[in-house]
C-alpha cells in the first residue's frame, strides 16, 4: 500500500512525513510536490504534482492507495486546485483522501472557510472515501511575529478578548499520521484544536515572561490593524485577511475545548509556554 502526501515540501506536510515515517516503512510513502529535487532529505519517492496542472495529477498519482490532501497555500484558488486533485484520484482509482479543513469550516465566519467548505463538499460528491481533519488555528500563526514584536515592544492585534485554543503544527502532523495508519474512516469529520486556550494578551504575557521584557498586547480596530501590516509592507488583500481572521478569532472561530486532538494522538497539545521558548530560543 502506498500513501501520498500532497504539500509534503510545505512546514506542515514535512512534519507529516516525518510522523509517517516513524509508524511504516519509508518505501510505503510518496511526496507528491512541484519540484522533486527539493525534497530529496526526506528520504522517500518523490514526483513532480503541481495542484494547478491538472492534466498530470492522475499520472502521478498512480499506484497511490491512500492520499493525504494537505490544503494548498494559494487563497483564492484551493477550490479549482483542489477540485484538480480530486478528479486526478478519481481517475488513478484512489481509495481514500484525507483532507485537511479548517475548525467547524460549516459555520466559521473566517474568510478560509468557503474554500474548505467547497472542497468537503467536492470529496462528498466524488464517491470517494475520505476523512476531513478540520484543523485549528497554528500556534506558529502567531508565534511567527514574536521577532516584530519584541523589536516594537508589543504585540498587536484585533482578537480583543477571543479565545484561542491552538497547537503546534506537530501536533496536528500527528494526527493525520495516526489516521492515515489506522483503519479507514470513512466519513468522518475530526474538529481539531489544542488543549489550552488563550487571549493575545495572554501571550503577549507569555512572552514578556520568558523574555524578561514588558510586551503589552494592544489591540487594535480591524481597519488600523490592517493599515499598520499594510504599512510593514504586506500586500493589502493578505493585510485585510489577516485582519479579518483576528475579527473572527473575537468571534469565538478558533475556540474548542472537545479535546478531540489530544485524545487522537494520545497524549496533551503542545503549551503555548512550550511554543514561545523555542520560538525564543531560535
Amino acid at each position: 500500500m502506498k500513501i501520498g502526501i500532497t504539500g509534503a515540501n510545505g512546514q506542515l506536510g514535512r512534519l507529516v512525513v516525518e510522523k509517517l515515517k516513524q509508524r511504516v516503512h519509508a518505501d510505503s510513502l510518496v511526496a507528491l510536490v512541484r519540484t522533486p529535487e527539493k525534497v530529496t532529505d526526506l528520504g522517500i519517492e518523490a514526483r513532480a504534482f503541481d495542484y494547478a496542472q491538472s492534466a498530470s495529477l492522475a499520472d502521478a498519482l498512480k499506484d497511490i492507495d491512500h492520499l493525504m490532501l494537505i490544503s494548498g497555500n494559494e487563497i483564492g484558488q484551493r477550490k479549482v486546485q483542489h477540485e484538480n486533485v480530486i478528479n486526478a484520484a478519481r481517475e488513478a482509482g484512489v481509495k481514500w483522501i484525507v483532507y485537511t479543513s479548517l475548525l467547524r469550516a460549516d459555520t466559521s465566519s473566517l474568510s478560509l472557510a468557503a474554500e474548505h467548505v467547497a472542497t468537503e463538499e467536492m470529496l462528498k460528491a466524488s464517491g470517494i472515501p475520505h476523512t476531513i481533519l478540520r484543523n485549528g488555528w497554528y500556534t506558529e500563526n502567531y508565534t511567527a511575529s514574536i521577532p516584530g514584536a519584541l523589536a516594537a515592544g508589543a504585540f498587536v492585534g484585533s482578537a480583543g478578548e477571543g479565545k484561542i485554543s491552538s497547537a503546534s503544527r506537530e501536533d496536528y502532523a500527528e494526527a493525520a499520521a495516526v489516521v492515515l495508519t489506522s483503519e479507514r474512516q470513512d466519513g468522518i469529520v475530526y474538529e481539531l484544536a489544542g488543549d489550552e486556550t488563550y487571549t493575545l494578551k495572554d501571550l503577549a504575557a507569555e512572552l514578556s515572561s520568558q523574555t524578561g521584557k514588558d510586551i503589552p498586547y494592544k489591540n487594535l480596530p480591524e481597519e488600523e490593524y490592517a493599515g499598520l501590516l499594510k504599512s510593514f509592507g504586506l500586500p493589502e488583500g493578505i493585510a485585510q485577511a489577516i485582519a479579518g481572521w483576528d475579527m473572527g478569532i473575537s468571534k469565538g472561530d478558533v475556540f474548542d475545548d472537545g479535546k478531540v486532538l489530544s485524545k487522537l494522538i494520545g497524549r496533551p497539545t503542545t503549551s503555548l509556554t512550550e511554543v514561545v521558548k523555542k520560538t525564543v530560543a531560535s
